[in-house]
């Protein structure tokens, strides 16, 4: 190895690049091609195995490089694949050299400069922080680590098997280094710490709940107003993604930032901006379910007092035939149509919320059922306005507030789920 030339450093944590010295290396072709693969399950063999001992023996390279594809002559693709790879290299600046070489049957990565590769560096850092001694020195090299990590190994290559087993047992470390790493500084009342890290985790892992974890982090910093933005723009987030509600940790979490925020004086203008909504806004106001739950509830108490009469409509998205629609990209589209034409048929004193990706609810108060019966009409033509044939599939089922009470009713309320029988 000559110690004059410059270092090549590689990442492929959250993203795929390459630098040799201050100049970065791209290819020529497709960053997907089999060559650029190729160099990928290379170095990653090579350098994370037994400390840059390893590789790959050629039946587990012909196994991750081609994987189920039908090729006439997997061996000779390989060998065309090698001879293109050196090719790319040299034309993208590096030195000439033998970087592929093939010593019994295993194929690995050689270069005549220093090779660091970030996920190298990031299982060291983990292997050095769980064999320290002491707890700050643990942590110091755990939070290294935690930095370091960018993502996930290799996204654009994630449906590669090879990739897939090794992303998760990355991620293992990551996320139990960092719970540990969060947990500490709590104890340190390091709380900005606490709050950078997580931010990187969030947006990696979004549905892992580190959320909750930046939540404990800002009421230790008594920021409840921030806390409780997140936790509802969080439980939004979980709702209306995956169709499941806040865990038990994060409710509990709730209920504690209401308690404090509880004990705290505002004064009367304060109260009042925080109630406002920020901006004009046509149509009905759309809500989160846990909302909309309490807006029924109150709705309820309400017109038990004043006769008033109320509907809970649902408005359903389908395959045409009845049944839930599978295909998840139309649903997708059809979702956003259809949360546009529920807002804009509806009066700004309805509200609305989504239960799934293939169902509204619909809040109507002070209307009767010939009414109900007209605005999902008016429903139906603003979603079908652009698409004429979507006409087929939606659905809908309207009652009365008084009927959903009803234990026997279709639609009802138990604990704090919606369910429709």
């Amino acid at each position: 190895m000559d110690k004059q030339l410059p270092e090549l450093k590689v990442n492929m944590l959250g993203r795929f690049s390459i630098t040799y010295g201050d100049q970065p290396i791209t290819f020529k072709r497709n960053s997907a091609t089999k060559a650029v693969k190729l160099l990928q399950i290379l170095l990653h063999s090579s350098l994370t195995e037994n400390q840059g001992n390893g590789g790959i023996s050629r039946a587990q390279l012909l196994d991750d490089l081609f994987g189920r594809e039908e090729l006439a002559n997997v061996g000779n693709n390989l060998r065309v694949t090698v001879f293109r790879l050196r090719k790319m290299l040299i034309e993208a600046g590096l030195p000439e050299y033998d970087y592929i070489v093939k010593e019994k049957g295993v194929f690995y990565w050689r270069s005549p400069m220093k090779t660091d590769l970030d996920v190298v560096r990031f299982v060291e850092l983990i292997r050095e922080g769980e064999q320290a001694e002491e707890k700050a020195k643990k942590m110091e090299l755990w939070e290294q680590a935690c930095r370091l990590y960018k993502g996930e190994l290799l996204p654009m290559q994630s449906g590669e098997d090879w990739v897939i087993m090794n992303s998760v047992h990355y991620k293992e470390k990551y996320s139990k280094a960092l719970r540990s790493l969060c947990e500490y500084k709590k104890e340190q009342q390091e709380y900005d710490t606490i709050l950078e890290l997580t931010d990187t985790a969030m947006e990696i892992y979004p549905f892992d709940e580190w959320q909750s974890v930046k939540i404990d982090a800002l009421m230790g910093m008594n920021r409840y107003k921030e806390a409780y933005q997140l936790y509802d723009a969080t439980s939004r987030m979980f709702f209306e993604e995956l169709g499941i509600t806040p865990s038990e940790r994060m409710m509990n979490q709730f209920q504690e930032m209401s308690e404090r925020m509880g004990r705290t004086y505002h004064a009367a203008g304060e109260i009042k901006e925080d109630l406002k909504e920020p901006e004009y806004e046509d149509g009905a106001f759309y809500c989160s379910l846990p909302s909309f739950r309490d807006n029924y509830r109150l709705v309820r108490r309400l017109i038990e007092r004043n006769g008033q009469s109320a509907f809970l409509m649902v408005c359903s998205l389908t395959d045409g035939n009845g049944h839930p629609m599978e295909n998840r990209e139309k649903l997708d589209v059809m979702s956003m149509e259809l949360h546009r034409a529920v807002k804009g048929s509806l009066r700004r004193g309805d509200s609305f919320s989504k239960y799934s990706p293939s169902q509204f609810l619909i809040l109507l108060v002070g209307v009767n059922q010939e009414n109900c019966d007209m605005i999902f009409r008016r429903i139906a033509g603003r979603f079908t306005d652009r698409h004429g044939s979507w006409n087929r599939y939606l659905e809908y089922y309207v009652s009365s507030i008084a009927e959903v009470e009803n234990p026997n009713a279709r639609l009802s309320f138990q604990k704090n789920e919606f369910h429709w029988k």
